[in-house]
């Protein structure tokens, strides 16, 4: 029993240093840190140079989220192509109609819903 425990020993070690890591740079922050001189502007938003002015959430149009989405989903579908890849080989001596078969049904699944998408212009940004 205690050989267990003993192997717990670096392990509260490490975490002991930890904190006091942490807690060390949270006090020589405070104490390198110049509390009181600092300015109103330098207290400012900064954005790539621009002021901070109106609205932080302006409203994005829903093509933009569309847009988005369809990245998602051809983004997954080279996802799904690497094992096919990695497989294929094997695949090929195995069973080629099977290999062929499938990923043609997937991709033709997919090439429909990327012509739908064409159809309904769901990648012009007008």
């Amino acid at each position: 029993m205690d050989s267990q425990i003993n192997q717990y020993i670096p392990v509260a070690m490490l975490a002991l240093v930890a904190a006091l890591f942490v807690g060390g740079m949270l006090v020589g922050s405070v104490i390198c840190g110049k509390i009181g001189r600092r300015t109103k502007i330098k207290d400012t938003a900064y954005e790539c140079g621009m002021l901070p002015v109106g609205d932080g959430q302006s409203r994005m149009s829903i093509k933009f989220y569309l847009v988005a989405m369809l990245f998602i989903l051809f983004d997954i579908e080279v996802v799904f192509l690497y094992p096919w890849a990695v497989i294929y080989k094997r695949m090929l001596q195995e069973n080629a109609a099977l290999i062929f078969g499938s990923m043609f049904s997937f991709l033709g699944i997919l090439f429909i819903g990327y012509i739908y998408a064409l159809k309904k212009r769901a990648f012009d940004w007008k």
